[in-house]
């Protein structure tokens, strides 16, 4: 299973990593594929009690692609978002 978290912008209390997607893959022992997971918005947002609403906070957003959560050798970018 290849699996993307991803870590929101601090301050928003919430847990260090995300599970935002994933995909099933079935390889061979050695084997290796090219792997491409679609991630909807949503899955970034946190609940604004303000105007009790899903909403998506402005800042860096560290993305992190392996077989899991523990993944010492996964692939790691970073994006920035304005909210909205």
């Amino acid at each position: 299973m290849a699996q993307v978290y991803a870590t929101l912008p601090t301050g928003l209390g919430e847990p260090p990593k995300r599970l935002v997607g994933w995909a099933k893959v079935a390889l061979a022992a050695g084997a290796t594929q090219t792997v491409s997971v679609t991630i909807p918005a949503q899955r970034f947002a946190t609940w604004d009690v303000g105007s009790h609403a899903w909403k998506v906070n402005s800042g860096t957003y560290t993305l992190l692609a392996g077989t899991s959560s523990r993944d010492v050798n996964a692939l790691t970018a970073s994006v920035s978002s304005s909210a909205h």
